[in-house]
């Protein structure tokens, strides 16, 4: 089957003067067939190769092959520039001879010639390729993951009460909860984020966090951090509030609440009315000259 807007691999059915007829594996019959221009015909080509194409129309509105890999294929997402504004829409560059149609029902904000916007591929009821704005209906959740694999993300749109709503690889659908979000984030920002959940339809829920129990541990190293440069002691604990908490460390209050408890297990702080502390053992060694504890470490290894 010649599927629209995507790069597939079809068979060189018949040679013409003006290029090669292809097929794909499946029709047998050879009763669709796509022309691949003369100029684009890799030299010494024949008659049962295979080339890799995408299908698209051209100005003549016809289904065309090209060797051409544009900008933007379906299922993906990219920023491309606005070329050419109308009255019905903007046309987008995309790396092929005619231009990307942006309807204008497919806009979303101010769209400004020579302006670069987050685009997906779609096919209209005309059976033609348009671009549009809204990602929601052109992002897959298909997606190969696992729940804790690491994974990069565009941010297309931050939703009140929502979240950061996220291109996980340009391609899957994910969501960044609101609560995981300590710092400012907008639509264009990439971010590293791991996979915590995969709901039953696909979508993904993201983190910025690593897993839990690493991120204790990466939570835990930043409280000891800053009890450093605060002379061993920190006004925080459990009854502080979260803008407090968050102000100071940069972490949520749960996040505090459980790096801090890890610390308390392993007897590195503890915890007074006053807030979290060094414990004896840790501030000794705090104050201990780097020289002397050196020296004491290379005593016990003989």
């Amino acid at each position: 089957m010649i599927k629209l807007g995507e790069m597939q691999e079809l068979i060189v059915a018949k040679k013409v003067d003006f290029g090669v007829y292809l097929v794909s594996d499946e029709d047998r019959k050879q009763e669709n067939k796509v022309l691949l221009p003369i100029k684009q015909v890799p030299k010494n080509t024949q008659v049962g190769d295979k080339i890799k194409v995408f299908i698209y129309r051209d100005s003549n509105d016809r289904i065309i092959a090209t060797v051409k890999r544009p900008k933007l294929v379906m299922g993906e997402i990219a920023y491309l520039k606005v070329v050419q504004m109308s009255r019905i829409g903007a046309f987008l560059n995309w790396g092929l001879e005619k231009d990307l149609f942006l309807p204008f029902k497919e806009q979303v904000g101010d769209i400004r010639l020579n302006g670069e916007y987050m685009v997906g591929l779609y096919i209209d009821k005309s059976n033609r390729l348009c671009a549009t704005m809204n990602l929601f209906k052109v992002l897959r959740t298909d997606s190969p993951y696992k729940v804790n694999d690491i994974v990069k993300g565009t941010v297309f749109s931050m939703k009140r009460g929502l979240g950061a709503m996220v291109a996980v690889e340009g391609k899957y659908l994910g969501l960044i909860h609101e609560g995981e979000i300590l710092k400012p984030m907008k639509a264009g920002d990439v971010v590293e984020v791991r996979i915590s959940n995969i709901k039953e339809d696909g979508k993904l829920d993201l983190s910025l966090k690593d897993a839990p129990k690493l991120q204790i541990d990466k939570d835990g190293e930043k409280i000891l951090k800053v009890l450093l440069r605060n002379k061993g002691t920190l006004a925080l604990n459990d009854y502080s509030s979260p803008e407090k908490i968050n102000k100071i460390l940069g972490m949520s209050k749960n996040s505090f609440k459980k790096a801090a408890g890890r610390l308390m297990k392993k007897r590195v702080i503890t915890m007074t009315k006053d807030g979290i502390e060094l414990s004896e053992n840790n501030e000794k060694q705090r104050k201990t000259p780097a020289r002397e504890r050196a020296f004491r470490s290379r005593k016990r290894k003989y």
